[in-house]
């Protein structure tokens, strides 16, 4: 991949994909392609179609997806499995017609069987149940990788597919009821923080930036006040007084985190010279025994959801207490990645977890635009932890 090569990013507003643009920008490489929701519907195939026949890319970042939280991919299954299928199939294929040089597929750390051992390694793809709570979604991802890796095999395309770790960063969704654990946790304790301060007005201006409070997350809200009598109070029933944020589950889970950036800088690396890490695949040098053609992207440490909520709330500055929810489901108890293969290349994350959060929370206290957030359809009255 040269620095003059015409590269599509897919998905360029999300979470991964402004990240791959800040990053391809940062380092040099100047003739990128990208198009809004609004201009290329990717699930719909002859709209795909054109848009590769016009625009000939060189190389494709597929980092467009359909995403969300428990909450999200428990209620809604169908709309995981099938929007996520039909935006992998249409890019892929387009991308083999249109004689695309390398394609990069992010997929996720939730193809890997839920109770395989740990750290994941790549061999360990389909060698035992999914997570039942976000089932869906990782046969999708599965798919995707399947078509890669199919293409190649059949064709002599340099597809290549990446399963990264939790990620967070810039344009994250902060959607109480359908985002991930970490901006999510974000939101509330920021929030909790308000109300201890009786602050309404800024919790007021959240709910402009980044969207509707659900109605039991600002009854704790109220619960955490000590200032009941506000004027700018909302007018609900008020519950007996406390001061603590109840999240989902129990807190045990461990989970590893990745700043976006770093995750684009791997991205990057390993679609500079995708045709010498294929190659390297293919020889052993980290597949699996059955030659899968996927790459681990994370930071090689974890930790409990307990001790992630914990650190938080610490940056956010909420001292009051946390309460969890033991009926909500948890997910898989530990999702914690292999990433020998990515580090015999050279690559390490640059961005600690507190530096990075630290860093995102005060994005967020300046307020950054809106975010779409999940449809309408995804809106529901519970929230993920």
């Amino acid at each position: 991949m040269q620095s003059s090569s015409k590269i599509y990013v897919a998905g360029h507003r999300g979470l991964v994909g402004s990240a791959l643009v800040r990053r391809l920008e940062a380092g040099g490489y100047a003739n990128l392609v990208t198009r809004t929701h609004a201009e290329l519907d990717l699930e719909v195939q002859a709209e795909v179609e054109r848009f590769f026949a016009a625009e000939r890319p060189e190389y494709v970042f597929l980092a467009a997806a359909k995403v969300g939280g428990i909450n999200a991919n428990c209620s809604y299954p169908a709309d995981f499995i099938l929007s996520n299928i039909r935006i992998e199939s249409n890019v892929i294929e387009a991308a083999h017609r249109n004689g695309v040089k390398g394609l990069l597929f992010l997929g996720s750390s939730c193809i890997y069987p839920k109770l395989a051992p740990q750290p994941l390694k790549e061999e360990y793809l389909l060698t035992g149940p999914l997570e039942s709570t976000n089932e869906p979604y990782a046969i999708a991802k599965i798919a995707g990788i399947g078509m890669c890796e199919a293409l190649n095999r059949q064709y002599g395309t340099h597809f290549l597919s990446v399963m990264p770790t939790n990620l967070y960063g810039p344009n994250d969704s902060y959607d109480l009821e359908n985002s991930h654990v970490l901006p999510a946790l974000i939101r509330k304790f920021h929030l909790a923080r308000l109300a201890s301060l009786g602050d309404w007005a800024g919790i007021e201006l959240d709910h402009e930036r980044y969207g509707p409070i659900p109605s039991d997350f600002l009854t704790n809200l109220v619960s955490i006040s000590r200032f009941r009598n506000k004027p700018h109070r909302p007018v609900i029933n008020l519950p007996p007084p406390g001061n603590a944020v109840k999240l989902w589950g129990t807190g045990s889970p461990r989970r590893e985190f990745l700043h976006a950036d770093d995750l684009a800088d791997a991205c990057i690396l390993l679609a500079g010279d995708i045709e010498r890490v294929l190659s390297r695949l293919a020889a052993g040098g980290g597949a699996s025994p059955a030659g899968r053609q996927l790459v681990n992207i994370g930071c090689g440490k974890d930790r409990t959801i307990e001790q992630l909520a914990v650190l938080v709330a610490s940056v956010v500055g909420f001292q009051g207490a946390i309460e969890w929810d033991k009926t909500s489901p948890d997910g898989t108890p530990q999702k914690l990645l292999d990433i020998g293969f990515l580090t015999s290349l050279g690559w390490k994350p640059r961005i600690s977890l507190k530096d990075g959060i630290s860093d995102i929370y005060q994005q967020y206290v300046r307020g950054v635009p809106k975010q779409a957030g999940a449809p309408e359809r995804f809106r529901r009255r519970s929230h993920p932890s």
